[in-house]
């Protein structure tokens, strides 16, 4: 393990007020997208998508990286052009989506737990062969009637923390992501409750498997009531229970926390985001973000499947990744006409 060079992937992903683009939709995800612009899921439908986002003049101002679903990191754009290679030539990280998705977990009725690390190590070795300096692994967590149980929890910290020492091994920065769901009606304690304990057992994990935190980077939910939830939290409450969980248990040696979406609007994404940089530094990581719908929607909406309507895309999509990037800096000051 080369603990130097997986510090300065982890750095990059998270300086110059920058952070990621979540491109690695499964082709079961990009379907249930598609269909929202009556588009069918092809293969040179997902090309030709990917490839406007990443033919986005600038996008690199904004982006330090993009994960990639496994075809897209093997696919190549109309002119020949590896789509990683577009990406490289905009100084932005390739990065991969590793994780075989969540399935029933074993003695529960309505868990998850994420399957993927069989044959990982040869995997992480032909995807760095391939570019990838990054990886992700998501494990799922909700809260509901008599969940999560901490049977749960730790099965899928434990999964977590051996892939990251997986990817550490191969020379490749992991992206650890447990994610606490927002769907349902918990209100925001109960979040913050179980992100607490999740956040807690991750890192027991991480250390019992000697996974260098300095080398990884962490992406995990806000802290934020359930959308069914009839009370939901303001934009700094949220902000101000996020910070306070992660200050308990986010070691400082971790170089960058880049949160998910997890289902919020773009618009609140971002402002969440903006609240705990404006509020809350100096803090031990840097706080970015790691975002699929929240910088796709407008995008995918505005492009429709039309080359006509490519530039136009383009713009929607540089126009979120400036906002996230004007939070990052704690100067994101509304939203954009």
């Amino acid at each position: 393990m080369n603990l130097t060079a997986l510090n300065k992937i982890a750095e990059a992903m998270v300086a110059g007020d920058k952070g990621l683009l979540a491109a690695d939709e499964s082709s079961g995800t990009i379907k249930r997208r598609f269909d929202t612009i009556n588009l069918t899921s092809t293969e040179d439908a997902r090309r030709d998508y990917r490839e406007m986002l990443f033919r986005a003049e600038g996008l690199g101002k904004y982006i330090s990286g993009v994960i990639l679903y496994d075809e897209t990191l093997r696919q190549s754009a109309k002119d020949g052009t590896k789509l990683a290679a577009l990406l490289i030539s905009q100084n932005i990280l390739p990065g991969i989506k590793v994780d075989g998705g969540a399935m029933e977990l074993p003695g529960s009725l309505n868990e998850k737990l994420t399957e993927g690390l069989d044959g990982l190590p040869k995997r992480i070795a032909e995807y760095a062969q391939l570019g990838a300096k990054f990886a992700k692994w998501r494990a799922v967590i909700e809260i509901g009637a008599g969940m999560p149980t901490p049977y749960c929890v730790r099965t899928n910290a434990h999964a977590l923390a051996r892939y990251a020492r997986i990817c550490q091994e191969g020379g490749i920065v992991p992206i650890v992501e447990p994610e606490v769901l927002m769907d349902g009606a918990h209100d925001i304690d109960a979040c913050a409750e179980t992100t607490e304990f999740t956040l807690n057992e991750t890192f027991r994990e991480l250390q019992l498997q000697g996974v260098a935190l300095e080398g990884m980077i962490l992406k995990p939910n806000m802290v934020i009531a359930g959308k069914k939830c009839p009370k939901q939290a303001g934009i700094d409450e949220v902000a101000a229970r996020t910070v306070a969980t992660l200050r308990r248990c986010v070691p400082s040696a971790v170089p960058g926390i880049m949160f998910l979406s997890g289902g919020q609007s773009e618009a609140d994404a971002t402002a969440h985001l903006n609240a705990m940089n404006k509020n809350f530094r100096p803090l031990p990581w840097k706080l970015s973000y790691s975002y699929g719908r929240a910088l796709q929607d407008s995008a995918l909406k505005t492009w429709g499947g039309k080359g006509e309507n490519v530039a136009a895309a383009q713009k929607r999509l540089l126009q979120r990744a400036q906002l996230n990037s004007a939070a990052c800096a704690a100067k994101y000051m509304g939203e954009a006409a």
